[in-house]
């Protein structure tokens, strides 16, 4: 039998969809969201095998035009560091709004090596359908050389034809991965990003990008796993909004997290999460690196 296998970027300004798009292939969740831009901070491998294909898709942080701290280079490195040497790249766009940030990856999409798709995102949410078609026409006269689908990753409206329209993208080759492999992440990093996620889903607008989570300790057995974690902040005020009045908001964090892990490594979890001041990590290249941020 003749197998297909190769690499998928997903590329898209911050909020757009990519890692809703890409737990809506794979079937389950390996990518956090919330509804915050530039969540994603990390590429991350999603892995999906069907039948005589598997695909490998690259989930990237926003590529975004302003880059105010240490962190932000990393995301646009670590997104611009996806397109190299991949077989597909999936521009994801939302159907009514086209940005600075959408120019800027607009302009890497079509310098980009591989076969080339445009998606259109949220349809579902088109107030009059009747648009849709001329829209079509106008973004395939801007990008000739990318095919053309519009999808609603959130409800899952016609991420069949998508799936068809990337494996005919990809090369002949054997399989790099076991069948049953979904990420090259350590569970250890998916716990980080699991309480991340919760913190950006609880807090304001600023605290979540002046925080990191670093996992101090993770031990298993069959039944149980102990997990200690550490979230760093910059600010003395940004610790005492996190933690909230007696402890309630952290309380709360680590509760919802708890259950997503425990659900991630089929067992029961014992989280403590403790909460640091290391003022300015984001903007200083040495400290990202030390927190783990040094995969690009």
């Amino acid at each position: 039998m003749n197998t297909r296998c190769g690499y998928v970027a997903i590329i898209g300004r911050p909020n757009v969809g990519k890692s809703t798009l890409l737990n809506r292939l794979l079937g389950q969740k390996i990518s956090i969201t919330s509804k915050k831009p530039q969540t994603t901070r990390h590429n991350l491998l999603g892995i999906k095998t069907t039948g005589d294909a598997q695909v490998l898709f690259v989930d990237t942080p926003g590529i975004h035009s302003n880059e105010p701290r240490a962190i932000n280079r990393y995301m646009n490195r670590a997104a611009l560091s996806a397109l190299r040497d991949v077989d597909v790249v999936l521009f994801l766009i939302d159907r009514e709004k086209f940005s600075e940030d959408d120019e800027k990856v607009a302009e890497l999409f079509r310098n980009a090596h591989g076969h080339k798709i445009l998606v259109i995102n949220k349809i579902d949410l088109m107030s009059n359908k009747s648009t849709l078609l001329p829209m079509l026409q106008k973004l395939q006269v801007a990008f000739p050389e990318a095919s053309l689908v519009p999808v609603s990753a959130e409800k899952g409206v016609n991420l069949e034809e998508l799936e068809k329209v990337i494996v005919s993208g990809l090369p002949e080759s054997p399989f790099y991965y076991d069948e049953d492999q979904v990420t090259d992440r350590s569970e250890r990093f998916l716990v980080a990003e699991v309480i991340r996620e919760k913190l950006m889903r609880q807090l304001g607008d600023e605290l979540p990008y002046s925080l990191t989570i670093q996992v101090d300790r993770f031990e298993e057995d069959e039944k149980i796993a102990h997990i200690d974690a550490t979230i760093f902040v910059e600010k003395d005020g940004q610790k005492r909004i996190l933690i909230g009045k007696s402890g309630e908001k952290l309380k709360r964090v680590g509760t919802d997290a708890r259950t997503d892990i425990e659900e991630l490594l089929q067992k029961k979890v014992m989280l403590n999460t403790w909460v640091k001041v290391k003022s300015g990590w984001s903007d200083d290249e040495r400290a990202i690196k030390s927190l783990g941020y040094d995969d690009v």
